[in-house]
């Protein structure tokens, strides 16, 4: 079985990156990616042991005092140089990632949006500023940023290059330095941007990218009494473990980016071909398997019948397909974990909702981890498929007749992460905007449009913290308060 994979006729071996320098683990273990398409084990790739990951956080503590004592603009010139190898090799971070978690390469922006993450950080530095004030009589005081030093960044799956870059590029360049985990699901990519870590000429030991599974890196790396900062974005169960973790060790900071429900309201005044063709491909993004899909559609009784005849017989048109070719709509799940979870949410909602659209597994016809777009009708509100994240291309449409009343229902729910509001009356786009309990509220548009220069986050269980350009470097950044004592002035004789 191969511990590489063959892209355009060059072989690629994934390894681990630490210290500098690229290694099996330590114990020459591996786990299979298989491309969700075919079934077919794309490759094998090195599993990260807890002896490579303490050696990838050493590796990172000895390289962090010369790194933050780096002129901020010469470690912004690293960054630089990497975000030109993330546009220049972007065909082949398209490839790695449609055979290991099934992205259509046609959908594939995440290299692009990766590169302006590098870009605009390795510019950053100028922000990274204190206050002082003289406001205490007889004293200067002032305020410093510095780094935490050592930062932990545990990426999902689902946009592996976009967080890769999203995360590590403003830690760097607030002069922390880095081990990165991605995930088992969807390692080929990072493991890719690894080479072109070492390609950008990054100091040994500042940058360092791990693979493996949760257990037992990621909560090597949750635990580890030498890490003082780490994000995380993935699934609100695992969120919690690594707030646990670090709560049980070194209370070190922690981000998190978790889980959505998102609800989208559709009003009678809205324009409803716009709303159609962004909450269909808000589920339909990635197959469904992303935390900002619109998974709870509501829509005002006096048009539900005619928005709902048109959205099911447009999405019954959609069909799965081999996520390398261009034309492909809609790639698989992600492996066989998903689909089968998927699934078991379908057979639940065919149980409490009406079946519309879909509602199959087409594995046996396929060979691929493909499910039918598919779409139920009149759910109750407390049924599993309306509280739980499905992480799937299933959507409940149900309907409403008030504002107060499609408030309480979208807000009922754990989740907190995104909601959109389709209507022409701005007065009411603005009441709902406030009434949301969403870290993220569009108004006429769907996920994934986003606002270059808004934070994001969600409220309650989808997470703590806000990340974004304007924000993302705060997580990174220690605040230290300086005091200094004035002589006081002598008066002169006369």
């Amino acid at each position: 079985m191969s511990t590489s994979v063959n892209i355009n006729g060059v072989e690629f071996q994934p390894r681990l990156l630490i210290d500098g320098e690229f290694v099996e683990a330590s114990d020459k273990g591996t786990f299979n990616v298989f491309n969700p398409a075919t079934v077919e084990i794309s490759c094998k790739v090195p599993e990260a042991t807890e002896e490579d990951t303490n050696r990838a956080v050493a590796a990172a503590k000895k390289a962090q005092p010369a790194w933050a004592a780096l002129d901020p603009a010469k470690r912004g010139s690293y960054l630089k140089k990497l975000a030109a190898l993330l546009r220049e090799h972007k065909s082949t971070l398209h490839h790695l990632e449609a055979i290991s978690m099934g992205v259509p390469v046609a959908h594939f922006f995440h290299a692009d949006l990766g590169a302006d993450e590098f870009d605009y950080f390795a510019e950053a530095w100028p922000h990274i500023q204190g206050q002082s004030s003289v406001n205490t009589p007889g004293y200067v005081t002032m305020t410093f940023r510095q780094p935490f030093g050592i930062v932990a960044c545990i990426i999902p799956w689902n946009a592996p290059i976009y967080l890769f870059a999203a995360k590590a590029a403003p830690a760097l360049i607030t002069g922390n330095t880095v081990v990165l985990k991605s995930s088992e699901k969807a390692p080929l990519a990072v493991a890719y941007a690894a080479e072109l870590v070492a390609k950008a000429g990054f100091p040994p030991g500042v940058f360092n990218i791990l693979s493996g599974h949760g257990l037992p890196s990621g909560r090597c790396l949750a635990r580890h009494m030498d890490v003082r900062a780490l994000s995380f974005t993935g699934s609100s169960r695992t969120g919690k473990l690594i707030q646990e973790e670090a709560a049980k060790t070194n209370l070190k900071s922690v981000t998190l980016e978790l889980g959505g429900k998102s609800p989208a309201i559709i009003f009678d005044d809205a324009n409803l071909e716009q709303a159609l063709s962004d909450t269909m491909s808000s589920i339909l993004l990635n197959a469904g398997q992303i935390c900002v899909a619109n998974s709870r559609v509501y829509v005002q009784k006096s048009v539900a019948p005619k928005f709902i005849e048109a959205f099911t017989q447009r999405i019954k048109a959609v069909q799965g397909g081999n996520p390398l070719d261009p034309q492909t709509q809609m790639g698989p799940q992600a492996d066989e974990i998903q689909y089968k979870l998927i699934l078991l949410y379908i057979e639940a909602g065919k149980k409490s909702g009406t079946l519309a659209v879909g509602g199959k597994g087409k594995l046996a016809e396929t060979k691929g981890y493909f499910v039918e777009p598919t779409v139920f009708l009149d759910t109750p509100e407390d049924a599993k498929i309306m509280k739980e994240e499905i992480f799937g291309p299933v959507l409940n449409i149900n309907t409403f007749e008030t504002e107060e009343e499609v408030v309480a229902k979208a807000n009922d729910s754990e989740y907190g992460l995104w909601a959109a509001v389709f209507t022409n009356d701005l007065s009411r786009a603005m009441r709902m905007a406030k009434a949301l309990e969403s870290g993220y509220v569009s108004i006429n548009c769907s996920s994934p449009t986003v606002g270059r220069d808004l934070p994001f986050g969600g409220y309650k269980g989808s997470g703590q913290g806000r990340e974004g350009r304007l924000y993302s470097m705060e997580h990174f950044l220690e605040v230290k308060s300086v005091i200094i004592k004035l002589d006081e002035k002598v008066s002169p004789s006369l």
